[in-house]
């Protein structure tokens, strides 16, 4: 499962969990578009509930859209990331440092107030 949520005017929460497939993939990334269009200096907040490694056709997909993705990634200036994996947190502050002008924050999941609290600076 992948939601995108409108969270106020250029903000989105985003929960995932399970498995995504190829076509749960395509589907994801296009709300991801959709929901991102007017967002300027955006922020977003990741509840990463129960996380797998998506299937190789959803990896396929995301992949042929990594220029697109990068160029919608410049519309957010922050993202916390909410999980309990700690090598999720690591590799998202790694993915933060290579992304520029975004800068992302992991926390634990039992850590929104603070992730909300970190998001609102």
């Amino acid at each position: 499962m992948f939601k995108v949520i409108p969270n106020g005017i250029n903000r989105l929460d985003i929960e995932l969990s399970g498995k995504l497939n190829a076509e749960e993939m395509k589907v994801a990334l296009d709300e991801l578009v959709i929901k991102s269009k007017d967002i300027e200096k955006g922020k977003i907040l990741y509840d990463v509930i129960d996380f797998h490694i998506p299937s190789f056709g959803a990896i396929v997909v995301e992949l042929s859209r990594f220029p697109a993705m990068f160029g919608l990634m410049k519309k957010f200036e922050r993202a916390a990331i909410l999980t309990d994996k700690t090598w999720l947190k690591k590799v998202s502050e790694l993915e933060g440092a290579l992304i520029p002008g975004l800068e992302i924050k992991a926390f634990d999941r039992d850590q929104k107030e603070e992730a909300e609290a970190w998001l609102s600076i």
